[in-house]
This record gives C-alpha cells, sequence and structure tokens, in this order.
C-alpha cells in the first residue's frame, strides 16, 4: 500500500527498506507489491499531477473509501465505483435518494460501508459548491502547495511522512467545507496518488525516467 498508509510504528523493519527489485528488473517503491494491478497503479499514476476536477474529485472519494482498509482492495474495486457512482459525476451523486443509498448498500462491487456510502454523496455537495464559489476544484486543492509539485526522494521507506503540514491544511479546510473522510493521512495519500505530492522513493525507475525526461 501506499506508504502513508503503512503503521510504521508497528513496522520498524519496513522502515529501512530501499526501493526493491521485480521480477522484471526495475526498482520501484518499496511499499509497492509485485500485484500487476499495483505496479501498473505504481509506475503510470501514483505520483502524476492530475488537474481536471472530475478526476480529483474521484480520487478524492476513493481515498476515503479506503479508510482502514488495503488500497489494493480499492484498486480492484474502481471500475465497479465508477459504474455504481455514474463515473463521479458530482450532479448525479449530489441528487442520490434514499432508495439509491439502499441499492449501494447492496452492491457487491463496492465497499458496503454506510458512512462511506453517505461521504460520497455529502462530498459531491460540498465539491459542487467549491465549484460554485471558486469555479474550479483543481485550484482549489492545488492552492495547499501554491500550484506546485512537491517533488521528494526518500531513500527509505520510513523517510515517506504519514502526513505534513500541507496535508494538515487541507484536511481542515476540506472538513470545514463539510467534507468527509479527509482526515490528514487520508489528505497525505490523496496528494501523493494526485500528484501534488511525488515522493517515489530514491532509485525507483520512475523517479529515474522522470530525471531522464527531465
Amino acid at each position: 500500500m501506499p506508504p502513508s498508509r503503512i503503521d510504521l510504528s508497528v513496522a520498524t523493519d519496513r522502515r529501512k527498506l530501499k526501493a526493491q527489485r521485480h521480477a522484471d528488473g526495475k526498482l520501484r517503491c518499496a511499499w509497492c507489491p509485485e500485484d500487476p494491478l499495483y505496479v501498473a497503479y505504481h509506475d503510470t499514476e501514483w505520483g502524476v499531477p492530475l488537474r481536471a476536477d472530475n478526476a480529483l474529485f474521484e480520487m478524492l472519494c476513493l481515498e476515503g473509501a479506503q479508510a482502514g482498509l488495503s488500497w489494493i482492495t480499492v484498486l480492484r474495486k474502481r471500475d465497479s465505483y465508477r459504474r455504481a457512482f455514474d463515473d463521479f459525476d458530482a450532479e448525479k451523486i449530489s441528487r442520490y435518494n434514499a432508495a439509491r443509498r439502499r441499492r449501494l448498500l447492496l452492491d457487491p462491487g463496492i465497499i458496503r460501508n454506510r458512512l462511506k456510502v453517505d461521504a460520497f454523496i455529502t462530498n459531491a455537495r460540498a465539491y459542487l459548491e467549491i465549484r460554485s464559489s471558486l469555479g474550479s476544484f483543481s485550484d482549489y486543492i492545488w492552492q495547499f502547495t501554491d500550484g506546485r509539485v512537491l517533488r521528494r526522494r526518500p531513500l527509505y521507506l520510513g523517510g515517506i511522512p504519514q502526513s505534513t503540514a500541507e496535508s494538515d491544511a487541507m484536511s481542515k479546510d476540506l472538513k470545514q467545507k463539510g467534507f468527509k473522510f479527509v482526515g490528514t493521512t487520508i489528505c497525505y495519500a490523496f496528494m501523493q496518488a494526485v500528484g501534488i505530492v511525488n515522493e517515489h522513493q530514491r532509485y525507483c525507475w520512475v523517479a529515474g525516467k522522470e530525471i531522464i525526461n527531465g
């Protein structure tokens, strides 16, 4: 799982892990197992900047759905989530009624947790309010780093924090605006996922690719 989801306090041996070599010969961040779905996510999505409002909304919802579970569980259900939640169309989600909520809680393709399902609907409404008042959810989300990508290259897995001052600020503001499942650890994982923070470990091939591509 991405490092902000690892309890490093009880996994002191994992704190010392450097990038690990996979069967294909490439070094990857130590949190990435050799599951093909996880590898594809690590190689092509994690740390890549997202600026589209809808994509940011989707990832914020999925990060909240992951709370207390492994990220691979969410990855495996992502297509089902897109189907169940109208491709994360916030306008549609914001209008879900009690009957729609009940159907969602019977859907085996998603994590059937009432609080998390309700949070998607609550967050859709809060997201729409931000877009209505500010014009762009992307501008709002990226303001916490002044629009910049924060690049870090920790050598060891333990060098990746669970939260930062930026994720603290994001979490506090999102909560004030009515969002749910947006604690600082979730917000930091979100920031890593959408490329606000790029924190591939030193010697990870993805980090090396960035150097080559300038």
